[in-house]
């Protein structure tokens, strides 16, 4: 007999959603179907430099990197281990960030990464690489799903952003994504990366550990960047909600610095060798890549050994007590530690490559728990190098004393996909709804310009203007409709409400530009009353005023006895996950987004 189904999803519209990790050093993908929701597949299957379909290499993830050449582009796992890339160029959609100047990046470039582009920009290049994600999203579709019903069903992108990204930075992100072919308007959804991880390791967790108030950091280490955010629980049912604590934090001292300072240490050791060379150096940095640096526990008496054979072979083994690697022959040195053709790398030479990134990690850890109102009760650890046993060991040393615990989410290297595709689902859904951000922490305050009465007692009076509408002294003043610090729900959009009164003999302006403007200031100080130099304008609001129709426009006769228009406007703001939304209110009739440029 076949089992029973439920027919609970048989009304959902039925849709396909592909969500898009798109990292700093590795990316992924994962979809599911909305009539089929509980059937959530990461892609594993990537086109590598022998095979453009499915039949290359096997991973969780896949290189966000790019290589140009006369035929066009290679990206991930496409472009071999030596050559001229571009990597990390995720970053330079922010260059308000200054996690790209990082003390480790300093001290340990990369030596393979192309130089700055001047024919391809950062968005050029993200755009290229997205049209490549996007391009064996759809492969794999067509190699699991018949045609006809692809054909019949919309595919809708999630794609994921750093929650500590500026807002000019995530739109630049959903505008490489549109250009990319993922989608406009509300098919193209948008989600910050810790609450997507956050989503889907609460979402894994013993229920029994959760309690209300309970506060923790999320910690997403990955192979680039290292991001952090606190979160607080606010209610368990119907689902799990949770609410921004504090701001994030981050830094770019992912494991791919592990790589860069092991590739320092054999060059020291063997540059004079005459046996070292390129393919010495390739051996050696896949092995540390798939052995020493995810299995090493931090055990300072663990032996690493390349033993080797006959130099005519040359051919060499990198052999722990967890794998065995070949790699090319090496010279016999008492100073380097290489006898009979044996390298011994000990437990201690692996703990101080792994020193100068995990002590920036833990500083970052502690610096977010400061930056956290609310006692934290536990740091949930996601991403590629979250999972290593010595980091996430060195974190509870760390934070011991403080009676933190720390716990590593299972699946983690894929957790921020695997989020990304529950909010998808969810989009469609409230049903699929399983763990709900409630409220997010503004990172600056935001306001724009306007005339208020003046007044002797709170004002300048050098920054007084007469008004002839009015008839009176105004003053430029800031009105700030979120300040730093606040709790901004998604649901609960915040309104401004202004006028302009432009002479009546003239026709009625069709256009009207609206700046509004961001002030970061540092700490709790609150945010100016005038514009001055703390204050940076964010993006131009562009209304189109010839939809509104003339004969509704009010008119009214100023102080000095002329005809004005008197237009007033409601500008609603909608902060979501990882984009904002502006829409112009004129009375009471909602005339819908309206057009931002970021600057």
């Amino acid at each position: 007999m076949p089992p029973h189904r439920s027919n609970e999803h048989r009304n959902v519209e039925r849709k396909i959603i592909m969500a898009v990790d798109f990292g700093t050093a590795f990316s992924g993908l994962a979809w599911a179907q909305t009539r089929k929701p509980e059937i959530q597949s990461p892609v594993i299957q990537w086109p590598d430099a022998t095979s453009g379909g499915l039949e290359g290499a096997t991973s969780d993830k896949v290189p966000t990197e790019l290589q140009y050449d006369s035929q066009g582009y290679k990206w991930g796992f496409q472009i071999g281990d030596f050559g001229q890339r571009h990597q990390f160029f995720k970053l330079g959609l922010d260059p308000s960030q200054s996690r790209n100047t990082s003390d480790l990046a300093r001290q340990y470039p990369d030596l393979h990464a192309a130089p700055p582009a001047y024919v391809h920009g950062p968005e050029e290049l993200v755009k290229d690489y997205m049209t490549a994600l996007r391009s064996h999203a759809e492969c794999i579709l067509r190699h699991k799903l018949p045609q006809s019903a692809l054909n019949s069903t919309p595919v809708e992108f999630v794609v994921t952003v750093p929650a500590v990204w500026s807002d000019g930075a995530q739109a630049a992100t959903r505008r490489c994504a549109e250009r990319a072919g993922m989608g406009v308007g509300a098919r193209l959804h948008m989600i910050s990366e810790p609450e997507a991880a956050a989503m889907y390791a609460l979402d894994a967790m013993d229920p029994h550990n959760i309690e209300v108030g309970d506060t923790f950091v999320l910690l997403d280490a990955g192979g680039g960047t290292v991001d952090l955010i606190s979160y607080k629980v606010s209610a368990l049912k119907p689902a799990l909600c949770i609410a921004e604590a504090a701001p994030g934090s981050g830094s770019l001292c992912g494991s791919t610095f592990l790589n860069r300072i092991f590739h320092e240490f054999l060059e020291n050791k063997f540059k004079k060798d005459p046996n070292w060379d390129e393919d010495v150096l390739e051996e050696a940095m896949k092995r540390f890549e798939v052995t020493v640096k995810r299995s090493f526990a931090g055990n300072p008496n663990d032996e690493f050994l390349i033993p080797g054979q006959q130099p005519s072979l040359h051919r060499l083994s990198l052999v722990t007590d967890r794998g065995h690697v070949t790699v090319p022959g090496l010279k016999d040195s008492v100073i380097n530690g290489v006898r009979r053709g044996r390298l011994r790398l000990t437990g201690s030479d692996v703990r101080a490559i792994f020193e100068p990134v995990i002590k920036e990690i833990i500083v970052l850890v502690n610096g977010q728990i400061d930056a956290t109102k609310a006692q934290v009760t536990a740091v949930l650890m996601v991403g590629g190098f979250s999972q290593n046993v010595y980091l996430r060991d060195r974190i509870r040393q760390a934070v011991a004393k403080r009676g933190i615990e720390v716990m590593q989410s299972p699946n983690g290297w894929t957790a921020v996909v695997r989020g990304a595709l529950m909010k998808g689902l969810a989009s469609t859904n409230s049903n699929f709804t399983a763990v709900n951000i409630r409220g997010r922490s503004a990172r600056k305050s935001y306001g724009i310009a306007m005339g208020v009465p003046f007044r002797e007692s709170e004002h300048d009076t050098d920054r007084r203007y007469w008004d002839l509408f009015e008839g009176r002294y105004l003053i430029q003043a800031m009105a700030w409709f979120i300040r730093k610090g606040e709790t901004v729900e998604e649901n609960k959009p915040k309104r401004i409400n202004y006028y302009i009164s432009p002479r009546a003999n003239q026709p009625p302006p069709s256009t009207h530009l609206c700046v509004i403007y961001m002030c970061a200031a540092h700490g709790n100080t609150s945010p100016p009353i005038y514009r001055n130099t703390q204050l940076k304008a964010l993006v131009e609001v562009s209304a189109d005023l010839s939809r509104i129709p003339v004969r509704k426009i009010p008119k009214a006769t100023g102080a000095d006895g002329h005809v004005y228009y008197k237009l007033s406007f409601d500008l609603e703001v909608t902060h979501y996950s990882a984009f904002t939304q502006y829409e112009l209110i004129h009375d009471g009739i909602n005339y819908g987004p309206i057009a931002a440029e970021y600057v």
